[in-house]
């Protein structure tokens, strides 16, 4: 996460800050082009059902570290022969793109991962 961009020439630090959204970095997994890709959420947990393309998303913790997988709700129920799937270490095989980011606070807000790109590509295998 970057600091945020304060400048306190105008002597209303405190209100720029309150008002400043952090940018989480997050990957997303598409398994149908075999990718895993750094994205940026602004608008916290809010944005992964949308951007999966889903009614509602559920999630698994995919490490002690608390970096979530967020997925379809649905991706099972829907699934059919054939379909790009991809899993996480042991997890269950996931139909279609799923997001990894952060813990997710009370709020919406995520946190900062604790895996990076090159951990995730050796721990991702696409089905």
């Amino acid at each position: 996460m970057s600091d945020p961009p304060i400048s306190c020439a105008d002597n209303d630090c405190f209100t720029q800050l309150l008002n400043w959204t952090p940018h989480m970095n997050a990957y997303l997994i598409d398994p149908s082009k075999r990718e895993i890709r750094s994205i940026e959420l602004t608008e916290g947990v809010s944005q992964i059902a949308p951007l999966l393309g889903a009614k509602s998303v559920d999630f698994d913790e995919i490490d002690d570290g608390g970096d979530r997988l967020y997925f379809d709700e649905d991706c099972f129920i829907k699934a059919k022969p054939g379909d790009a799937r991809f899993k996480v270490d042991n997890l269950a095989p996931v139909s279609g793109a799923g997001v990894i980011c952060g813990p997710t606070a009370a709020s919406g807000a995520l946190g900062q991962m604790k895996n990076d790109l090159e951990s995730l590509t050796r721990r991702v295998q696409f089905l």
